[in-house]
């Protein structure tokens, strides 16, 4: 598969099929995206890849932490700017309607939408997950470095006929989860990874997804 294929092919994926994946396949694309640059190869990227028992493990927790509301929810950092403008405020609010629109759940059906916000915390079915975590020192340039190695691990994962779906979600509740899996405590949870076989008949895999025009976010400057 192409680069530009790969990415064409990539997106995040919220209904998995009930397949599991080779650890040797993920093993693969892991050693491959240790190629992913960093600013002084610092590399400061870290994961957990569950499965099986721990998986269920930590949904199980999941569930748990759901019922306090948003007395549960502690993230270690803000998954949002907490004044997001336009327009960005705006893209963020439309993927979300466009998704619940091809999940038919209208906006004034809040119970269908929590139902839907759950399986956040099931990884959408997917057979295994990779919590990713690194230094609670590092700094911005480090966690730039984190998407890059996460970007290459996505791509890696078409070229291998398996999907994704990144999750900071998984952010929210990070002190329970350091209950039932080692996550050091001077790490930040950063987010998390799903792993698996995309469910081809899901409409909320196929939904289109809009993307900025190149006039939106690139200027030139010296060119005729």
């Amino acid at each position: 598969m192409k680069v530009s294929e790969a990415i064409v092919s990539r997106r995040s994926i919220r209904d998995f099929m009930d397949k599991p994946v080779d650890r040797a396949i993920i093993q693969r694309i892991l050693e491959r995206a240790q190629r992913s640059p960093s600013g002084g190869n610092v590399q400061p990227w870290h994961g957990l890849v569950v499965t099986g028992e721990p998986l269920e493990r930590l949904k199980e927790v999941a569930a748990n932490e759901l019922t306090k509301g948003r007395d549960g929810v502690k993230p270690e950092f803000d998954i949002y700017p907490p004044d997001v403008e336009d327009p960005y405020k705006s893209r963020i609010g439309k993927v979300g309607e466009d998704m619940y629109g091809a999940l038919g759940i209208p906006r004034e059906d809040k119970k269908a939408r929590l139902g839907w916000f759950k399986s956040n915390f099931e990884a959408f079915g997917a057979p295994a997950l990779m919590l990713v975590h690194t230094p609670k020192y590092m700094g911005r340039p480090q966690w730039g470095d984190i998407g890059m190695w996460l970007q290459s691990i996505m791509l890696l994962a078409r070229e291998e006929g398996i999907d994704t779906c990144p999750q900071e979600s998984w952010a929210n509740y990070s002190g329970a989860f350091r209950e039932v899996v080692d996550i050091p405590e001077d790490h930040i949870l950063y987010c998390g990874v799903a792993f698996g076989y995309r469910n081809p008949e899901a409409e909320v895999n196929s939904f289109p997804v809009d993307r900025a025009g190149l006039e939106d976010v690139i200027r030139w400057d010296g060119w005729e």
